[in-house]
């Protein structure tokens, strides 16, 4: 069976294409009205005057077509032409070869990275306390845009470590109480028993003890926002009380007789999976529908990779000890799990920091638990090598070869293209190097 060759694809040029078009209206038009004329009847053909108003009118819509052409793409052209002469545009439009790719489709893949850059620096102007500029995170902070602007109560449901009280604390930064107390109150922290007293506060001798009047968090929190951070640990029968400031915004202290009232903006947040708590019964369903007017899921680390090297060189700038990281050590660190998300991974920063010798963090400084974990994934480690035992030359090549490809996709930003040229091969060859080393190439995309 003889292979189908490929078309060859030809792209003409929006400066000729449209006059072209217009042109041929133009033809068309008169071709119709001459049809219709008072001359048709008579048969009267066309006469040489005509003929040279014919090409007149022809070469006027064209020079038309031309000029109107030129207004409108060349402020188009002039924009794209300077984007990608900037150092911060990603390559991989502007390295697009003209006869793969039309005008139109080029200009639509430049607008799309600009309008993805003018993404990345609004969230970082706008959230300057949360560093991510994925997608995924920046999903999240349109969210908090959204209710922000709002009092309406707000669960943050998410892991361990994913920076809920950063989320809150964005939230209430950009309300309109954003000069108003923001206090903050961990439910787990604080003893069972003593839990409705910093809440509500007390009179003088409520309970043994209180041997003066104390203020609670809500009334310190009135008129601006309260965040309760792991809700799911409360009492069920604070969380009683909690639901009636909720729904009647007062409270009495503890011992008291007085109601307080309250305009606090309430948010909340939680590591637990509070539905499965209200089936269990370790949650009152009242409340959990009362404070999840909006719910907001943060990722786990693990589900937003392409943050990790921002996150990295911001822990890195504040570690005691200045060091940078080694493309290696990089590629081990951006394909761990991380179970204790972001709060994991600034702890571990930090400390492989501290290990590094000359100011470069190196694979060997990168924690046993890390290793094991890279051990079994399998990204740029000779899992035999460590164990002592007896490596064959082709699984050592292998191992070379692909700590080559993800040394090369990470200077490149994962631009294969590039990345081949560094490695002397063809992309073709790369992409199934790629595949049989199994690397993932969104993990090493900035």
């Amino acid at each position: 069976m003889e292979k189908k060759k490929n078309k060859r694809k030809y792209n003409v040029s929006l400066y000729i294409l449209i006059p072209i078009i217009f042109s041929g209206m133009s033809v068309l038009t008169g071709i119709i009205a001459f049809q219709f004329s008072k001359f048709y009847p008579e048969g009267i053909k066309l006469s040489g005057e005509v003929a040279l108003w014919a090409a007149v009118i022809i070469g006027a819509t064209l020079l038309c077509g031309f000029i109107i052409t030129s207004l409108i793409l060349s402020p188009m052209r002039k924009f794209v032409e300077e984007a990608e002469k900037m150092p911060f545009f990603t390559k991989s439009v502007a390295e697009k070869k003209p006869q793969s790719i039309n005008e139109i489709d080029h200009f639509n893949l430049v607008f799309k990275e600009v309008t993805s850059l003018l993404d990345k620096v609004e969230a970082k102007e706008l959230f300057p306390e949360v560093i991510g500029h994925s997608r995924v995170m920046r999903g999240l902070f349109s969210q908090i845009m959204k209710v922000a602007s709002t009092d309406t109560t707000v669960l943050i449901m998410g892991d361990s470590g994913t920076g809920k009280e950063l989320v809150a604390t964005s939230i209430h930064n950009h309300s309109s109480r954003k000069d108003k107390p923001f206090v903050k109150l961990s439910c787990v922290a604080i003893p069972e028993g003593l839990l409705e007293s910093e809440l509500f506060g007390h009179e003088k001798g409520a309970f043994t003890g209180a041997t003066s009047q104390k203020i609670g968090k809500f009334e310190l929190a009135n008129e601006g926002t309260i965040l309760l951070d792991e809700i799911g640990d409360m009492p069920m029968e604070t969380q009683a009380k909690l639901l009636r400031v909720l729904q009647e915004r007062e409270f009495e202290r503890v011992g008291g007789t007085r109601p307080i009232k309250v305009n606090v903006r309430f948010i909340s947040a939680s590591n637990k999976d509070l539905p499965e708590m209200v089936k269990e019964g370790k949650f009152r369903e009242d409340l959990y529908y009362r404070i999840n007017a909006v719910t907001l899921l943060l990722p786990r680390l693990a589900e937003r990779r392409e943050d990790i090297p921002l996150l990295i060189d911001y822990f890195l700038k504040k570690a005691p000890k200045k060091a940078r990281i080694s493309s290696d050590a990089l590629q081990m660190l951006m394909n761990y799990s991380w179970p204790g998300n972001v709060r994991e991974l600034q702890n571990t920063v930090e400390r492989v920091a501290l290990m590094s010798e000359g100011g470069i963090i190196e694979s060997t400084n990168i924690p046993a638990d890390i290793l094991s974990s890279m051990k079994e994934v399998g990204y740029g480690l000779d899992k035999s090598r460590e164990l002592g035992d007896i490596v064959s030359i082709d699984d050592r090549l292998g191992n070379l070869e692909k700590k080559m490809i993800v040394e090369a996709l990470i200077s490149t930003r994962g631009v294969q293209a590039r990345a081949a040229e560094l490695l002397g091969i063809n992309e073709r060859s790369l992409y199934h190097r790629i595949k049989k080393h199994e690397i993932d190439i969104s993990s090493l995309k900035p």
